[in-house]
């Protein structure tokens, strides 16, 4: 066999073995083993094995990963983003499907400090889908707005999604974070969008409150969520401005969150353990599969498959790429979690982006808002069966993905915006470096 016909079948091994359930951070790298083995011989394979992992790991940009999400875990087990439901409640009850909407406005600021979709999703079905479902709402409108809204963590900065794919690519991760900021608002806004049309043209799906509030009752709430916009605006705003890079903003914004919760005298010796493990933990599975990536990365590499496909590919439009790749994107967000299609997919598609001159923070973005997609489709849908472990029987699994076809079909509207008119991710960027 020659390299090439080993890189084929190693690729169709390593989906067969994730179809089996191996974990694919050991799928990829026991493939990547065993093929530089066959290629270049055991002391080549040995050789990048132990290469790798260390100059990997020992990346300082890979610092950014568990920075921010000890600054999450912090946010959350120090209740910063404890009243943000209530406050977007209260000041959206009066529009149409108003606790839906409070959900999207709140999870999209809950997002912002978690950087996780899950753990956006498992929040927020324990605070907002009892309250619909008090309110007498849709259990699809309901559980469908928080499996869509939670999506929103993987696009709204800061995002691990777009820092694994910043070291893959080798692109700025500041530039990247900052080009989520627009996506990610205008996905937030096309889930309102949606919801307030429904609502509009089918009021039984959500029943208006006719909840009053004080003026005082409002400022106490607004007194209870200003940490974490202040929190969130002061990491993206040093950002854009310059003052310090992403790397060094995870730091900043997990210090942040600490003096933060000190101030509100909730930084307890329990929320810290309980957020230094989390963080560890978190750090720790996404490293594993980083590894494994990497060296699946240099496999592909060395089996010349980026070269064959490039081949594939030649005479084809740079857009008609990119539209390829989505649907590829789509069918493999149905079957595979986030991370393990970008890690899985990357290696071979990096030299053909390359040679297309495809814009990479745009595509970036794209990737991203295709991989939130994935969360929410059948049959995997991790959010979906997050939503789904949380509640138990209490809305059935079919009603969940019922509900959640509406905002995946306000997902490819965002999409198609997202590819007709770049300049939608990119003139932030611009004018961050200008």
């Amino acid at each position: 066999m020659d390299r090439l016909d080993i890189g084929l079948l190693g690729i169709v091994v390593t989906l067969v073995m994730i179809g089996l359930r191996v974990p694919i951070s050991v799928a990829m790298g026991v493939v990547a083993f065993v093929g530089i083995f066959f290629m270049m011989g055991i002391n080549a394979a040995i050789g990048i094995a132990k290469a790798i992992p260390y100059e990997l790991v020992g990346d300082w940009n890979l610092s950014a990963v568990p920075m921010f999400l000890l600054m999450g875990y912090v946010a959350s087990g120090a209740g910063l983003t404890s009243g943000l439901f209530a406050a977007a409640r209260v000041f959206l009850n009066r529009v149409p499907g108003g606790l839906a909407t409070a959900t999207v406005a709140s999870s999209a600021m809950f997002a912002s400090a978690s950087g996780s979709s899950v753990a956006t999703a498992a929040a927020f079905s324990r605070i907002a889908i009892p309250e619909m479902l008090k309110a007498g709402y849709a259990p699809s409108l309901a559980a469908g707005s928080v499996a869509a809204a939670g999506t929103l963590g993987s696009l709204i900065p800061p995002s691990v999604l777009l820092i694994v794919f910043g070291l893959m690519m080798d692109v700025s991760i500041s530039e990247l974070f900052i080009a989520g900021v627009v996506p990610g608002l205008l996905s937030a806004v096309m889930f309102v969008a949606m919801i307030t049309l429904r609502t509009t043209l089918k009021p039984e799906l959500a029943p208006r409150l006719n909840e009053r509030y004080s003026m005082a009752e409002k400022l106490a709430l607004l007194r209870d969520v200003w940490p974490l916009p202040l929190l969130i605006t002061g990491v993206l705003g040093g950002i854009f401005l310059g003052i310090f890079t992403a790397t060094e903003a995870g730091a900043i914004g997990a210090f942040l969150a600490c003096v933060i919760a000190a101030g509100r005298r909730r930084l307890t010796l329990h929320v810290l353990r309980n957020a230094l493990i989390d963080t560890a933990l978190g750090t720790s599975a996404i490293f594993i599969i980083v590894v494994g990536a990497a060296l699946f990365a240099r496999f592909i590499a060395l089996s010349t498959v980026p070269v064959w496909v490039t081949g594939m590919m030649d005479g084809f439009s740079p857009i008609w790429v990119v539209l390829m790749i989505g649907a590829l994107y789509l069918v493999l967000g149905c079957f595979l979690e986030s991370i393990s299609i970008m890690m899985l997919t990357l290696p071979v598609l990096a030299p053909l982006l390359h040679l297309l001159g495809i814009d990479l923070i745009w595509f970036g973005i794209l990737a991203t808002k295709l991989l939130e997609i994935g969360l929410v489709t059948p049959p995997v849908g991790m959010n979906v069966y997050v939503i789904r472990s949380s509640l138990g029987t209490l809305i059935p699994l079919g009603e969940i993905f019922r509900g959640v076809s509406w905002f995946i079909l306000a997902d490819v509207i965002t999409l198609a915006l997202l590819i007709a008119f770049p300049a939608i991710s990119l003139w932030l960027p611009a004018l961050m470096a200008n």
